[in-house]
């Protein structure tokens, strides 16, 4: 029996890995992360452990969104200030031009007035001619060709107001189509008012005639082609107890009532004791005869020594 050397000879690889899970009691990783704790409690270990990393890159993402979603609100509070620059000059341009065409609209009144004047005293210069003239006065009135003044009823049509919620930069400016006057809801009351025994009609000052047309263009109404905004206030002369009387009782209001309920349109009427309408624009003539008694196409003989 051969004996095995105390001191020395080779060991078997088993008892090598039993002999050094008995030496080493703590795993290597732990005892690397405690000597890392103690290191950095006496401020002499490495730098922020990888969790402090992450929390350190978690607050610069944070400030680099909160960077962008400033940059954002300052961009979009730009070009809405740019939009109400641009709106501002074209409202501005608008007023130039509606003053120029006030003005030569004034302009043409008067011409037509001196023109009116000048043939009614060549009309009422002969029996012939008064008779065309009575005529021609009370197509004139029917017409809307002259101005008006007298009671009768006022009423308001404006557009809902807007969301106090509403943010004026982030997108949420655009009104509801639906609360908008359009030009039906203003031919409604224009009907209702007719209907109910109105002698003349205007809208924001616009008179209305038998040919007139209430449209919506793009974004505004215009009566007779030209533009009337909001709010849009329909004065109709006439007996103001018959007026509103006729007037609330028609289908018209009725309907235009659960309009502005649905959608939060002003609607108000009120009865007035005066009320000033201008003229309307005179039609386009068409066809013309002479008065009856006048021989047509008959020459006057020139004056002796004419």
């Amino acid at each position: 029996m051969t004996a095995v050397p105390l001191g020395g000879g080779p060991r078997s690889l088993g008892a090598s890995l039993l002999d050094q899970v008995l030496a080493e009691t703590l795993d290597p990783a732990y005892a690397a992360a405690a000597r890392d704790r103690a290191a950095r409690a006496a401020g002499t270990g490495p730098g922020p452990s990888p969790r402090r990393g992450g929390q350190v890159a978690v607050a610069a993402v944070m400030v680099v969104a909160g960077l962008l979603a400033a940059v954002t609100y300052t961009q979009a509070a730009a070009g809405a200030q740019g939009r109400e620059q641009v709106r501002a000059a074209l409202v501005g341009d608008i007023q130039r031009e509606s003053e120029a065409t006030d003005a030569l609209a004034a302009e043409l009144a008067a011409a037509r007035a001196e023109l009116t004047a000048a043939r009614d005293d060549a009309l009422a210069a002969s029996a012939v001619g008064t008779r065309a003239l009575d005529r021609l006065d009370a197509a004139e009135e029917a017409a809307g060709v002259r101005p008006v003044t007298g009671p009768g009823l006022l009423v308001t049509l404006a557009d809902a107001e807007p969301d106090a919620d509403a943010d004026p930069v982030g997108g949420t400016a655009e009104p509801d189509p639906r609360g908008l006057v359009r030009d039906g809801d203003l031919q409604l009351v224009v009907n209702a008012l007719w209907a109910a025994g109105a002698e003349a009609v205007a809208i924001d000052g616009q008179r209305l005639g038998p040919t007139s047309a209430i449209r919506f263009a793009g974004e505004a109404v215009l009566v007779d082609f030209r533009p009337v905004t909001n709010p849009y206030l329909v004065s109709a002369v006439g007996d103001p107890a018959t007026l509103r009387e006729r007037f609330l009782t028609s289908p018209e209001v009725g309907a235009l009532a659960a309009i502005s309920e649905s959608f939060g349109l002003r609607f108000e009427f009120a009865q007035e004791d005066e009320l000033s309408l201008p003229a309307a624009s005179p039609p386009e003539l068409r066809s013309a005869a002479p008065p009856s008694g006048a021989t047509p196409g008959a020459v006057p003989e020139p004056a002796p020594g004419g």
